[in-house]
C-alpha cells in the first residue's frame, strides 16, 4: 500500500528540528519524526499512521554517539542499534543494553534502527523499553522550551505512548553503570529469529557470598507498557544460588513463580495471556539464573 502524502522537512541543526515541531504543535498539525524509520514506515505503509509531516532527523550527527559519562554511559537517540552493540563502552559498563540489543530483529534492522527510536516507539514488545526499566535510565529530552528528563518509569505511559509532549525531541538515554558485582541477562521467547518477543526477561542481579543481594527485573510483552517484576524483586532477596540438587526444589524457580503478578498481557495470534504468564515464569527464572553467573 502507498502511503498517504505528507510534507517532508530535513532540519540541519536540533534547535531547527525543535521550532519545527513547536510550530506545528501549536497550529495543532500531526507530525511525526523520523530516526531509522524501522517502526514509522511499516505504519505508513498500512496508513496506520497518517501524519501531515514528517521531521527527518538525519542529518543531526549530535545525537549520534555514545559517552562514557562516569556513573552513567550516554547513549544518544539516532545511534544505530548496531552502534550500541559493537561500542566497547556500552559492554563493559552496561553489558545489559548490548545483549539486548543484540537480539533487536536482524542485521539489517539494526543497521537502520536507531537506539532512540525504539525507545520512543514505546511498543511494550519491544526488548528495549524492559530494559530501560530495569536499569532506571533515564531519557532527556529537548524542546523549543528547554531540557528535561524523564525517567523510565514514566516515559512509557501506555501502548505505543511515550511520555513525549508535542514539539519534544528525544535528545538521548542516560544508562546507569551499576558498577562490580553485577551480573546481566536477556531471556527472550520468539518464534523466528527476527520476529518480536512473545515474552522478554531483562535481568541483573547482585550477589554477595552466593546468594542474591538485589534484583532488577524488566518483563517484555506482558502488558500495555513494560513491567517492572517487583514482586519477583522483593522475593529474590536473599535466595541461595546454589545449584540444586536433581529432584531438589529450587529457591530461584518458586521466587520467581510470582513474575506475572500485576501483569496483563495481550492475547493474540502468537500467544495467548495464561501461556504468556507461564513464559514469564519460566523465562525469569531462566534470567535470574543466567545473570547470576
Amino acid at each position: 500500500m502507498i502511503p498517504a502524502s505528507f510534507d517532508y522537512v530535513r532540519p540541519g541543526t536540533l534547535e531547527e528540528a525543535c521550532r519545527v515541531l513547536g510550530e506545528a504543535a501549536a497550529a495543532g498539525d500531526d507530525v511525526k519524526v523520523l530516526a531509522g524509520g524501522q517502526s514509522l514506515l511499516p505504519l505508513l505503509r498500512l496508513r496506520l499512521a497518517y501524519p501531515s509531516a514528517l521531521v527527518d532527523l538525519g542529518r543531526l550527527p549530535e545525537l549520534r554517539g555514545v559517552e562514557d559519562r562516569g556513573d552513567h554511559v550516554f547513549i544518544g537517540a539516532l545511534t544505530t542499534h548496531d552502534e550500541v552493540v559493537r561500542s566497547g563502552v556500552v559492554r563493559e559498563k552496561t553489558p545489559l543494553v548490548a545483549l539486548a540489543t543484540a537480539t533487536v530483529a536482524d542485521p539489517a534492522v539494526r543497521h537502520r534502527g536507531t537506539f532512540g527510536g525504539s525507545m520512543a516507539h514505546a511498543d511494550p514488545a519491544g526488548d528495549l523499553p524492559a530494559v530501560a526499566l530495569a536499569l532506571g535510565c533515564v531519557f532527556v529530552v529537548r524542546s523549543g522550551e528547554g531540557e528535561r528528563e524523564i525517567p523510565a518509569a514514566e516515559f512509557f505511559v501506555d501502548y505505543l505512548e511515550p511520555a513525549l509532549e508535542p514539539g519534544e525531541v528525544l535528545v538521548g538515554v542516560r544508562v546507569p553503570v551499576l558498577g562490580a558485582g553485577w551480573g546481566f541477562h536477556y531471556e527472550k521467547f520468539h518464534r523466528t529469529a527476527q520476529s518480536w518477543a512473545i515474552v522478554g526477561v531483562a535481568a541483573a542481579v547482585r550477589q554477595t557470598g552466593g546468594a542474591v543481594e538485589e534484583a532488577r527485573i524488566g518483563l517484555t510483552n506482558m502488558g500495555p507498557t513494560p513491567v517492572r517484576a517487583e514482586a519477583v524483586e522483593t522475593a529474590l532477596r536473599g535466595v541461595d544460588l546454589s545449584p540444586v540438587a536433581a529432584g531438589g526444589t529450587d529457591p530461584v524457580r518458586e521466587a520467581c513463580a510470582e513474575a506475572d503478578d500485576g501483569t496483563s498481557p495481550p492475547a493474540d495470534l502468537h500467544a495467548q495471556p495464561d501461556y504468556r504468564r507461564h513464559l514469564a515464569r519460566v523465562l525469569t527464572a531462566r534470567a535470574v539464573r543466567a545473570a547470576a553467573g
